[in-house]
């Protein structure tokens, strides 16, 4: 039986799963900084000071919790600083985990769906192969095939959950409305999850997941890039943005944004929906902005401090 659960990565989705957690486990949190410990605590988690870039300071992971919920991103450089394709924080978490003879029973890892690369907007399912493109899906490729080797040798339940667009108050892409930045005029399809959603899902995940399953974390809604800006301009009285063909786009926005646009997919969820009998409250992005009023009704000077994406 669970009691103790780890949370890795004490970011914005692990804010909102601890509270689901702490009325029935206890749940200790990974934190980097001291004033993050603080937050942790206000969550009901008992923080612990320690980094996944240095080793010595995982210490004290070996044997604490019986499930491991793993939310840290990789680093995008090595211990050198060079551009890395390669999760080296995953890997010093499974080590950290496996120093003492007690290995947590469940490990549920947030990936992204960005593994899937340009799929030419066609609708998949998690039988889809991976295909990154970019350095940032690899690692994510690298931490999911590292931890499903952990878990067969381990005989641990991994489960991933391969998130995309993760959107929610804050979450939105309001300074690129406010800028004016463009979306291309051909079009491709994008995908989204409201992250209360996703943290109720990794919830259901721990009790209903199966062992060494993948699950796409989606609202299973199709959706065009340009659709998208265009419903959270409107929910916040800013202007559409500007459709402007490729060639131009290069001129007008930095590679990371345009690597986010280039690749079209669209991505059901029926796994999702069938396995972890888990309702979502948000099935569109449309049912998401209407339940943000307090956003709508912002100054807008205040709308434009927001400077989250939400590609």
């Amino acid at each position: 039986m669970m009691k103790r659960i780890l949370v890795i990565g004490c970011g914005d989705i692990a804010r909102r799963t601890i509270p689901l957690l702490t009325p029935r486990f206890r749940v200790f949190a990974l934190v980097r900084r001291a004033e993050t410990m603080d937050v942790a605590r206000s969550l009901g988690a008992l923080p612990l000071r320690g980094d996944l870039d240095e080793r010595r300071s995982l210490a004290r992971l070996a044997g604490i919790a019986d499930a491991v919920l793993h939310f840290a991103p990789p680093a995008a450089r090595d211990a050198a600083g060079a551009a890395s394709e390669r999760d080296a924080r995953t890997r010093r978490l499974l080590a950290a985990l496996s120093a003492r003879g007690s290995l947590p029973q469940r490990l549920i890892y947030l990936s992204t769906t960005g593994v899937y690369g340009d799929c030419g907007g066609a609708w998949i399912d998690e039988t889809r192969p991976c295909r990154a493109e970019t350095a940032r899906a690899s690692r994510r490729v690298d931490a999911e095939q590292r931890l499903r080797a952990f878990g067969r040798r381990r005989r641990i339940a991994v489960t991933l959950l391969r998130a995309p667009g993760i959107y929610a108050a804050g979450r939105l892409p309001i300074a690129r409305l406010a800028r004016g930045d463009p979306v291309p005029a051909d079009d491709v399809f994008t995908n989204h999850i409201h992250a209360d959603d996703l943290a109720r899902l990794i919830v259901a995940a721990l009790f209903r997941a199966r062992a060494g399953r993948v699950y796409n974390a989606v609202d299973g809604h199709e959706l065009r890039v340009s659709d998208y800006f265009d419903l959270v301009a409107d929910a916040c009285g800013l202007p559409r943005p500007p459709r402007l063909p490729w060639t131009d786009l290069a001129a007008r926005l930095p590679p990371a944004a345009l690597s986010f646009l280039r690749e079209s997919r669209r991505i059901g969820n029926a796994r999702l929906v069938r396995e972890l009998g888990c309702r979502l409250r948000y099935p569109s992005v449309a049912h998401g902005l209407a339940e943000i009023p307090a956003l709508y009704s912002m100054p807008r000077a205040l709308r434009t401090k927001q400077t989250h994406h939400a590609l």
